[in-house]
């Protein structure tokens, strides 16, 4: 199911529709155009995996093409879309036995050089009740329930999470990729207004997979969820470090609640676990991800900063607030310069290979 070539084949199943594409092997850049000639020269092309945009590549040029061509000429088969101007968006959701539970929709924080060195890459999200339009939201929901069905037919159980791509110039709704699993976005879905007045997201995966027997009104459930009064103000930043550079680092932030004064300037106010400790939007709930000994490279997770309210504008560019959370969160971390290139290579190659944790 992790594979982006298949989710447009079981989506094109269900009724959901993707961004126009063809799926095809592409040995050279002449094979490139030939395949997707219906789809103009402003393309996208996709490998079945990858994390946060790694593997979403831009190509309006040869000179574009020849930057990525040993990965893409390495596929069995990759994804080739239109290039759309587009917002991101994302939706959990959770197929179960009586049928699949929708979440609200979210905007998502794509490519800010700031937070990820990664183009296409993901790298936060906003929940709030008015993101996008009625029917936007609506349409949505109704395509990532579709979307569940279709997975409980393939034999799928439990959580899982779709991006959508709104179309800004048509307001049309195309499908992304689905996430097979607990996502980065998680943390947003299950502390919201819906989820403490009914029960979490995730309660719905556990029960699934619990031995209880139980029966749920999925219509009820859907319905309620929907309404915007249920859904409160929430956002998250994913901190990356974007800097070419590898180092080993020496001091990073503390979990627990930070907070800003007026000046923009953070600093840390007291322990805790949950998100909800972050009681306003001058307070922020840090999960420090890269601590003190471990390896900075460009990639890596420094750690993720959950916060109420927005910090986007309508433009969907970061607003001030994040800025200064960005830049407060980042002067915390201290590295020391590995003079050694034997020992930075080991470090690059442990770090990549696994030895990190990695946002999925």
């Amino acid at each position: 199911m992790d594979n982006k070539i298949e989710t447009v084949r079981i989506g094109n199943k269900a009724g959901v529709p993707s961004v126009p594409n063809v799926l095809a092997r592409v040995g050279s850049y002449q094979e490139l155009l030939e395949v997707s000639e219906s789809l103009g020269n402003d393309l996208v092309v996709q490998t079945a995996f990858g994390d946060s945009g790694h593997t979403t590549f831009f190509i309006a040029s040869e000179e574009d093409y020849y930057k990525h061509a040993e990965e893409i000429e390495a596929e069995p088969e990759v994804k080739i879309m239109k290039r759309i101007n587009c917002r991101g968006s994302a939706i959990e959701a959770c197929a179960t036995r009586c049928g699949t539970v929708v979440g609200p929709l979210m905007t998502e924080l794509v490519g800010f050089k700031t937070l990820t060195p990664y183009k296409g890459g993901w790298c936060g999200n906003e929940m709030f009740a008015g993101a996008f339009s009625q029917e936007v939201r609506d349409l949505a929901r109704e395509y990532t329930f579709k979307f569940g069905e279709a997975l409980r037919e393939e034999g799928y159980r439990g959580y899982f999470e779709l991006d959508f791509l709104i179309d800004m110039d048509t307001n049309e709704v195309y499908l992304g990729e689905l996430n097979p699993r607990v996502t980065g976005a998680s943390s947003l879905t299950n502390v919201a207004a819906f989820a403490h007045s009914d029960i979490p997201l995730f309660l719905f995966h556990l029960l699934e997979f619990s031995d209880v027997d139980f029966d749920l009104d999925i219509n009820d459930i859907n319905e309620r969820w929907a309404h915007p009064e249920s859904v409160d103000s929430w956002s998250q930043l994913v901190i990356k470090h974007t800097d070419e550079s590898v180092d080993l680092l020496t001091q990073a932030p503390t979990t627990g609640v930070w907070r800003m004064n007026d000046q923009g300037e953070i600093a840390y106010d007291h322990y805790s676990y949950h998100p909800h400790a972050a009681e306003n939007e001058q307070e922020a709930f840090f999960l420090r991800i890269s601590g003190a000994g471990d390896f900075r490279y460009e990639g890596a997770d420094l750690g993720i900063l959950i916060t109420r309210g927005r910090l986007m504008d309508d433009d969907f560019q970061l607003n001030e607030r994040a800025k200064a959370w960005i830049d407060g969160i980042r002067g915390q971390y201290t590295g020391q310069a590995l003079q050694d290139p034997v020992v930075e290579e080991v470090a690059v190659s442990h770090a990549i290979g696994g030895g990190n944790f990695k946002i999925l």
